[in-house]
């Protein structure tokens, strides 16, 4: 059996349109216009709000307000964003002999919201968000504390650069997803452990390791 941490946004969730969008909201809100495009998700070393801001040039004593105000949206909205077609069966087949944890830079209400409206809730056994602290290595080290699983057979499967950093910080395989906030060439640069390009792969790619 297997630990396998999944990222939320860009992996799980295609929230693009919505990280462009309610980016743009908050800084109209702050009087700060600005006009994010996919390039600046591309080009942010750790995936976070608060580095996202940076990207955008706001002031820093704006950051902390960008980053409630993105939040903010996110926990607002009426209905969840969309799953990537085909991550339901990912989840669904490799929880059946894998246990499976979400670590993500969105909030723990966002990420249940998603799991009831896809009937996911019962194949996650931990989901880490924002709200508690520690980086994002820290977190995984949080997640094989509470699983009680060792590092050798836990995979962070994440869609940016600062996901394959992480795992490889905290001694464990990265798994990087091409479909998510950043493009493929940036995240070979990083050498991730694996790179699958559909969830179809992904899942081919757990079952290997089952059978393995």
């Amino acid at each position: 059996m297997s630990i396998i941490l999944f990222d939320f946004d860009g992996v799980l969730a295609d929230t693009l349109e919505d990280m462009l969008g309610f980016a743009r909201e908050a800084c109209k809100q702050l009087g700060l216009p600005r006009n994010p495009t996919p390039a600046d998700l591309g080009a942010l070393e750790t995936m976070s709000f608060a580095e996202y801001g940076r990207q955008l040039r706001l002031p820093s004593q704006n950051i902390d307000d960008f980053v409630s105000l993105c939040l903010q949206r996110f926990n607002q909205r009426l209905q969840p964003p969309r799953i990537f077609d085909g991550m339901k069966q990912v989840v669904v087949e490799t929880a059946k002999s894998n246990t499976i944890a979400i670590i993500t830079g969105n909030t723990k209400p966002v990420v249940e919201m998603f799991l009831k409206e896809y009937d996911l809730q019962k194949h996650i056994r931990l989901i880490i968000g924002i709200e508690q602290k520690g980086t994002k290595p820290e977190k995984i080290g949080q997640a094989l504390s509470v699983l009680a699983q060792p590092k050798d057979v836990a995979y962070m499967v994440g869609d940016a650069v600062s996901d394959i950093r992480a795992a490889r910080e905290a001694d464990i395989k990265s798994i990087a997803v091409s479909w998510g906030h950043q493009d493929k060439s940036r995240l070979l640069v990083a050498k991730p452990d694996y790179l699958v390009e559909s969830p179809q792969e992904l899942l081919e790619l757990f079952k290997q390791k089952e059978t393995g």
